[in-house]
């Protein structure tokens, strides 16, 4: 193999691939980067056999071939080159990759091309288009409700349904639940659903900045993997097994008391509060007044911590319904209203006891339900 291309499509390409890597394996090929010709461009792969991440960036191949060398080693090495041109060329019978660039080289050991797995590929006769932006935005605002902790694999993973011309994303992790929902281009011709791993989802998100062309899906027949194919990367996922809770038993129906409030007045609250909420396991006190003697609505917060101390912060809403006292954990809040991107939020509740539903103004595709917290009095 012998081939040039620019330092900065290297980097680039290695740090998509890079996430894909095994941090800990018994298989050392998994800590390692493919690098291999394909049809004129080069090929980096990276797979911890959960998930693939295939990256092609444009090159000079004068010669084709094909290996794997250390991905930590290779992606320090060419991070720290200057941005001019990087010629590689490996050495067959050592299995040696020779890397210069300028006037640094390197000589790389790497571990043959034959003994890194197989990354599968996926019938395409049933592609599922997807507008970049919108799926990239869903992801955002899904993924957050995702649990990290593996005692209920499934819950770590975001149930996609298909049905006709509609697409839903959500995830729960047993304190919240994010829902989304989004018009397909092309309709499904059967209905159907997947539960993709938060963390491959969160790497399409991640990826897919640039894309302009809709991103595919495919899923293959016995629906134990996944594809998403962006212009010149493509990742692949295991599924997840199991049944996905009902999230629609969890949604509340009805509210006494709507609460429409400025996001970023909110956040900004939320923020001040977690200073000391972090102290008192992240609870934070919501005060909810509607408009009356003592002028116009108004939300509340207060945080208080035994070691550091208290605050209380006070915002403007509109108020319709009773007052209200009500805990939340402030990281839920906060992560919630980072993935909101309109002017306003409204805050539905019903009880101090009873879940939270927290939505867009102005928009009726994404529902957030938050567990409050046990207020002593």
């Amino acid at each position: 193999m012998k081939v040039s291309c620019l330092q900065e499509n290297l980097a680039k390409g290695l740090a998509i691939v890079s996430r894909a890597v095994a941090a800990r394996s018994t298989l050392p090929v998994l800590g390692n980067i493919l690098l291999a010709t394909d049809q004129g461009r080069l090929k980096l792969a990276a797979t911890n056999l959960e998930l693939a991440v295939t990256d092609w960036i444009g090159a000079k191949v004068e010669n084709d071939g094909a290996i794997t060398v250390p991905a930590r080693v290779l992606i320090d090495f060419v991070n720290s080159m200057p941005p001019e041109r990087i010629d590689m060329e490996l050495n067959e019978r050592t299995q040696t990759l020779h890397v210069k660039c300028a006037r640094y080289d390197a000589n790389i050991k790497g571990i043959e091309a034959s003994e890194f797995p197989i990354i599968p590929t996926i019938a395409e006769n049933k592609k599922i288009s997807l507008e970049p932006d919108t799926f990239r935005e869903m992801i955002e605002q899904v993924a957050i409700s995702a649990a990290t902790d593996e005692s209920r694999p499934v819950l770590t993973g975001v149930i996609c349904k298909f049905d006709k011309d509609r697409v839903t994303l959500a995830a729960a992790d047993g304190f919240r639940l994010s829902v989304r929902h989004a018009v397909l281009t092309t309709p499904v011709d059967q209905p159907f659903s997947v539960i993709v791993p938060a963390k491959a989802l969160q790497e399409v998100g991640r990826v897919s900045g640039d894309q302009e062309d809709p991103i595919e899906m495919a899923v293959t027949e016995n629906k134990t993997q996944v594809l998403f194919r962006l212009t010149n990367i493509e990742i692949v996922s295991q599924l997840l097994e199991g049944a996905f809770p009902d999230f629609t038993r969890i949604i509340p129906e009805s509210h006494a008391t709507r609460t429409v409030i400025t996001t970023s007045d909110l956040q900004n609250a939320v923020k001040a509060s977690s200073v000391f909420a972090r102290e008192a396991m992240n609870t934070v006190r919501v005060q909810i007044a509607p408009a009356g003697e003592m002028g116009a609505g108004k939300v509340i917060l207060t945080a208080t911590s035994a070691e550091s101390g208290d605050n209380v912060g006070e915002i403007d809403a509109t108020v319709d319904g009773d007052p209200i006292e009500i805990a939340f954990n402030a990281r839920y809040l906060a992560d919630v209203l980072n993935v909101l991107h309109t002017p306003q939020v409204a805050l539905e509740t019903t009880s101090a006891a009873s879940p939270g539903v927290i939505k867009p103004v102005g928009r009726d595709d994404f529902t957030h339900v938050i567990m409050p917290m046990h207020i002593g009095k």
